[in-house]
């Protein structure tokens, strides 16, 4: 399966999913990886990989649409049949979506429904959780929904502050990912209402994939 990976910052997700599909058997592979920022890091990352890279800068288009329409171009001509928003900062058109659904992935830094939106992990201190974590889930038009594929657990620590949370539930995030794109890959994640059922590779039912707490 030929994957595009959508990026904005420094990539580390992205490296975490180039391992996964380095890895012997694995059934995708990264056929392109697009930044929406010329400077972004994760565009090195890349590079170095041998992975080709494209800059879309949304700075150059008039309309949210006009850009979504040059991603999706772009995407369809990497022949992705799969995408992965890896730290991508960018809130995709409703008609995007609709072209992508069910193949377009995301993760979030936290066990959503919970902490939808920015400023996660000091919101998650400031209500008093003791554990938080990250999802992977297909993307929908509303902001951080879709059927969650896959979760894991972070505690939250006393004393811990928004930086110290961010960084463990991150490298949570390096591992959760990799295993949720794994399961998606081998069609062993299928979207079924708006729910996941994950399946084990002789086609009976799987139970749900949790990470627990690191």
């Amino acid at each position: 399966m030929k994957i595009g990976v959508l990026i904005s910052g420094r990539g580390s997700n992205l490296a975490a999913l180039i391992g996964a599909c380095a890895e012997p058997g694995f059934r995708g592979r990264i056929a392109v990886v697009i930044s929406n920022r010329p400077g972004a890091e994760g565009l090195k990352v890349a590079e170095a990989a041998g992975i080709p890279t494209q800059v879309i800068d949304h700075k150059n288009f008039a309309s949210r649409e006009t850009f979504d329409a040059e991603l999706d171009r772009a995407l369809r001509e990497a022949g992705v049949e799969l995408i992965c928003n890896a730290g991508f900062m960018r809130i995709l058109s409703d008609g995007f979506v609709d072209k992508w659904r069910n193949r377009q992935l995301n993760i979030h830094p936290s066990l959503l429904p919970a902490f939808k939106g920015l400023h996660v992990h000091q919101r998650a201190i400031e209500a008093g959780v003791k554990i938080t974590g990250c999802t992977v889930h297909f993307v929908r038009p509303e902001m951080d929904e879709g059927p969650i594929v896959a979760q894991a657990a972070v505690p939250v620590l006393s004393g811990d502050t928004p930086e110290t949370l961010a960084a463990r539930v991150l490298e949570a995030e390096h591992k959760l990912y990799p295993m949720a794109l794994k399961l998606v890959v081998e069609g062993r994640a299928r979207v079924v209402g708006e729910q996941v059922t994950l399946m084990e590779a002789d086609g009976t039912e799987a139970a749900p994939l949790f990470v627990p707490a690191i």
